[in-house]
């Protein structure tokens, strides 16, 4: 698995760059789920699609911005999902952005996740890396150098909360104002990767992404984004769960672009989704 993880400390390279140099200006078409792609977009998934086809141990590659996957070694044993530039629309007002990668074997069911690894880049350039523990890396020199270990606290005291607020249910409503009330900060982005790096970083928080009126499902793909970071948050003493309270690693795909709820967190504050959610369900009865 080594190699993989140097394929893509390559590309991190390489999108970096074109992040520096290239023209953001948008494409003329839309990729599989309907929005619009930056031509970095294009050219990040192409730069990791270059890398890993070179990898013998990889098997099936499948990318956000692709509507299928694609066999590279019939003979190989890993799939890799991944989101090649996270949060590309914030670019162009220099906000942080990331590319995101899960590495799976025999399905890309959440069970079947074995490593994931998510790239930042920002005013500096750092890789984690998550397999048996949690691994903070950043770009000196043109190489990548060990930081530390990442583990999260019993409780923080960030709190990231996705979807339009105006479509939010209202127990998630009154989740996320009862962790204001309790003093948690106020750290969303719009960026998955920067909004769950920082909550990682310092210790704790909720990020949350719910189920809305208008998208009873969530936005963010499983394979792509939910499953990688379930496993780096569970590895580093977190938690991982939908809106029904189940391990996020224990659901299943019917398509490779399939969404879900999602809220990624420390002990303390899953705790408290799960109250919180479980009121919703008696409203809902109601």
């Amino acid at each position: 698995m080594q190699e993989i993880f140097e394929a893509i400390k390559k590309s991190a390279k390489k999108i970096h760059q074109a992040i520096i140099h290239e023209d953001f200006g948008y494409c003329e078409g839309e990729n599989c789920s309907g929005e619009q792609q930056l031509k970095l977009d294009v050219l990040s998934d192409n730069i990791i699609e270059e890398e890993l086809s070179k990898i013998n141990s990889v098997k099936i590659l499948a990318s956000e911005e692709k509507s299928d996957p694609i066999t590279i070694n019939e003979n190989g044993k890993y799939l890799i999902g991944y989101d090649p530039l996270d949060g590309s629309s914030l670019i162009d007002v220099d906000l942080s952005v990331g590319s995101i990668f899960g590495i799976y074997e025999n399905s890309f069911n959440g069970k079947d996740l074995v490593a994931s690894a998510y790239i930042v880049y920002g005013p500096r350039v750092e890789l984690v890396i998550a397999t048996i523990k949690v691994e903070r890396y950043i770009l000196k020199n043109d190489d990548f150098v060990f930081m530390e270990e990442l583990k999260l606290n019993e409780k923080g005291k960030l709190n990231a909360p996705g979807g339009t607020q105006k479509e939010w249910y209202p127990h998630h409503k009154e989740l996320v104002e009862s962790f204001f009330k309790e003093g948690y900060r106020l750290r969303y982005s719009g960026g998955m990767v920067p909004d769950l790096h920082q909550i990682l970083v310092k210790g704790g928080g909720i990020f949350s992404y719910p189920g809305t009126n208008d998208k009873p499902m969530g936005k963010l793909r499983r394979v792509f984004e939910v499953f990688p970071f379930a496993n780096v948050y569970e590895k580093a003493g977190g938690f991982a769960i939908n809106d029904k309270g189940e391990r996020l690693l224990d659901l299943n795909i019917e398509n490779i672009h399939q969404t879900t709820p999602c809220f990624f967190g420390s002990h303390y504050e899953i705790k408290r989704v799960k109250e919180y959610y479980s009121k919703g369900k008696q409203w809902k009865k109601q």
